[in-house]
C-alpha cells in the first residue's frame, strides 16, 4: 500500500510542475501582448508613482503576478493620464519603435525576475481588493493590483543604457 501511494506521488509531482510552467507560459504570452490597463492612483514619494494595473489572464493569481511587469512597461511606453489632482506623466520612451529597436535590452529587462523588478514594489503586499477581480468571460479574468514604480531610478537606468536622453541633454 505504501509503495502504491509513493508511486502515485512520484507520478503527480512532474504533472504539477508541468502545470505551473504551462500557466507561467500563458501569463508570459499575455504579458508579451501587453494586454493591460494602467491608471494613476495617488502621488507617491518623490521620484515614485503609485498606479493600479489591470492585467488579463485565465487565472487571477497569474494576472496579479504579472502586474509588476505591466506597471513598469506602462510607465516606460504608455505614460500615465492625469486623474483628479494627479498630473499626467509622459512615457519615458516616446519612440513608437523603441521596444523593437532595443529588443535585446528589453527582452532581458522584462524576463521573469528581470531587472524591471528593481523598480517596482507591490502596495499592500500585493493584496487585491474585493472589487479588483472581475470575470471578463468564461476563461478570462481582469485583476487590478496597486503598485509603486520608482520613476526616478527607472529613468536613470534607461539614461545609462542610452535608451532615454538625459534631461540636461537639450541645453
Amino acid at each position: 500500500m505504501k509503495k502504491l501511494v509513493l508511486f502515485a506521488l512520484i507520478l503527480c509531482v512532474p504533472f504539477l510542475a508541468f502545470s505551473q510552467k504551462k500557466k507561467q507560459k500563458q501569463a508570459n504570452q499575455d504579458t508579451e501582448n501587453w494586454r493591460y490597463e494602467i491608471e494613476s492612483v495617488e502621488v507617491g514619494l518623490q521620484g515614485t508613482v503609485v498606479v493600479k494595473v489591470w492585467s488579463y489572464s485565465s487565472k487571477p493569481a497569474i494576472a496579479s503576478s504579472q502586474a509588476r511587469k505591466n506597471a513598469v512597461h506602462g510607465v516606460i511606453f504608455k505614460g500615465l493620464a492625469a486623474k483628479d489632482r494627479i498630473p499626467a506623466k509622459k512615457p519615458l520612451v516616446p519612440e513608437l519603435d523603441a521596444q523593437a529597436k532595443y529588443a535585446d535590452f528589453f527582452d532581458s529587462f522584462f524576463a521573469d525576475n528581470g531587472d524591471f523588478m528593481r523598480f517596482v514594489t507591490l502596495t499592500n503586499n500585493g493584496a487585491v481588493g474585493a472589487g479588483d477581480v472581475m470575470k471578463v468571460d468564461k476563461k478570462e479574468y481582469k485583476v487590478g493590483v496597486v503598485v509603486t514604480v520608482n520613476y526616478g531610478e527607472l529613468r536613470k537606468a534607461l539614461e545609462e543604457k542610452g535608451i532615454v536622453k538625459k534631461l540636461n541633454a537639450g541645453f
